[in-house]
């Protein structure tokens, strides 16, 4: 079965024959059918299409997808024109323009971020309109943990972003592998901000050990539009 058709699809060729995930798709199927859910039905794995896995140099993670219409295309954090930046990926910008001198662009497009071996995901890969953490159960969390841990297997170390608590949960999944470089800190979103992430640098420190492993740093500029 070709879900990625790239390496993704060997490394989870077992995964996807597994009564859990055949399950998992049959729930989502049901959901797409009677609600409106996010993100489109065809974008729901786009963070595996854009970053395949023998291209991951960084993971970050989310929750949920963005929950209002036009927001959500399958990377975390990540909206399509010409929906505008959400309250928490304005406060990324604004981070990162402290951080590296980023230009603050006029949309918040984050697939070349993708395209450049940042895994986007989101720890539940859909939602019902307007229902935050509405699909949580639906077994995303068991097939996401074992995407997170398959990285966490890779030789070369990874970068593991971890913003907010539902994120930093996962470093035990990352931490007894032992060669990556794991940078936690509060969510971005407005209620948390002022605890931790204004001032993290996650973004030059990202870029600092990339470097130092011989890897080509992340081009965080994104043009406008």
């Amino acid at each position: 079965m070709e879900f990625f058709h790239n390496s993704w699809d060997d490394v989870l060729a077992d995964e996807f024959e597994k009564p859990y995930f055949k399950e998992l798709m049959q729930k989502v199927d049901e959901a797409y059918k009677n609600d409106t859910c996010y993100p489109p039905r065809g974008k729901i794995f786009s963070a595996f299409s854009y970053c395949p896995f023998d291209e991951v140099k960084v993971v970050l993670l989310g929750q949920d997808p963005y929950h209002g219409a036009g927001q959500a295309h399958g990377l975390c954090f990540s909206v399509l024109p010409p929906c505008p930046p959400p309250p928490s990926l304005v406060n990324i910008f604004k981070e990162l323009s402290t951080d590296v001198g980023f230009k603050i662009p006029n949309h918040g497009c984050l697939i070349p971020w993708a395209k450049q071996g940042i895994l986007m995901l989101n720890t539940s890969l859909t939602v019902k309109e307007g229902c935050p953490n509405s699909h949580v159960n639906f077994g995303w969390t068991k097939f996401t943990d074992h995407v997170i841990e398959e990285v966490a297997k890779k030789k070369e170390p990874v970068v593991f972003l971890l913003w907010g608590r539902n994120a930093r949960m996962k470093k035990k999944l990352i931490e007894k592998f032992g060669q990556h470089y794991i940078l936690e800190c509060a969510h971005p979103s407005p209620l948390s901000v002022y605890n931790g992430f204004w001032g993290c640098k996650h973004f030059s420190k990202t870029n600092e050990f990339l470097a130092s492993q011989g890897k080509k740093p992340i081009d965080w500029t994104l043009k406008d539009i």
